[in-house]
């Protein structure tokens, strides 16, 4: 199965009905450059100040996902809705939650973001996600048309044991929607999702956020594309844009057959030297 995918960089904010219009319209290019799935940002529908979060937070069946389920419906794709504000039945924090949509608007998996991003850089912004969000459990593929797909979010990237249980559970292509901070990302950001690619020799989509958000730091962009190789296959130029790049499922068994590394492994996940 070959088929062409779509990574959409965005620059979202506090108007949500402006992000939404802004996620279709992009989703809407790369349909009609030929994408059978596109994947958009964490966040990609809201950012805004922390106060205003819990008014912002939707959910499953909320406006969001259903306005993002009928797109993929009308285009008849495979929609990643990078991530929105779930809300929870906790007063004070929600989930960060990525949702895999099919081409009939159903829902094909759910991943509530298990890695919090709770950091405080030297030069650069301190976050606090678990102040806001509480913390997902469970790892998810989506079973789709196109293969196994595994899904994670931003942070997630620095913990490689998440992409190779998604590997082990037969992902071929994971999807890292993210919102990279400038600092971090010029360091790690491209090294991080060739890294996740070669490891598990599977494609890496890579949907982000770009330019000076909402909480006064700036995003890295950069939304990539990476093959099982580790090569970058398509790149975001700065500012908004969605990004194209074919999927061989062919080349993925060719590279995972000819240097067979995932089939070596000797030590399970936990155990120590």
């Amino acid at each position: 199965m070959n088929y062409l995918a779509a990574a959409i960089q965005m620059r979202s904010g506090s108007d949500k009905a402006a992000n939404l219009a802004t996620a279709e319209r992009l989703v809407r290019l790369a349909a009609t450059r030929g994408a059978q799935l596109a994947a958009l940002p964490e966040a990609f529908n809201w950012r805004g100040s922390h106060p205003e979060e819990g008014s912002n937070a939707e959910r499953l069946d909320g406006e969001t996902l259903a306005r993002m389920a009928r797109l993929a419906r009308e285009l008849g794709i495979h929609l990643l809705a990078g991530s929105i504000t779930e809300r929870s039945e906790d007063d004070s924090r929600n989930y960060n939650t990525s949702v895999m949509l099919g081409p009939d608007g159903q829902r094909l998996a759910v991943y509530r973001k298990i890695h919090l991003f709770d950091v405080d850089l030297a030069g650069g912004p301190t976050v606090r996600e678990s102040e806001r969000k509480l913390a997902g459990t469970e790892i998810a593929v989506a079973k789709t048309a196109l293969g196994l797909v595994g899904l994670s979010i931003c942070y997630d990237l620095r913990f490689p044991e998440l992409y190779r249980s998604l590997a082990s559970r037969g992902a071929t292509v994971v999807t890292v929607p993210s919102a990279f901070t400038f600092t971090t990302g010029e360091a790690h950001w491209e090294v991080l999702l060739r890294a996740r690619a070669i490891e598990n020799q599977c494609y890496v989509l890579a949907p982000a956020q770009y330019g000076r958000n909402v909480h006064g730091y700036a995003d890295y962009g950069n939304s990539l594309i990476v093959d099982p190789w580790g090569r970058v296959v398509a790149r975001a130029s700065e500012g908004e844009d969605a990004v194209i790049a074919g999927i061989d499922q062919d080349y993925v068994s060719q590279v995972r057959r000819e240097l067979p590394a995932l089939d070596h492994r000797r030590l399970a996940a936990g155990d120590r030297t």
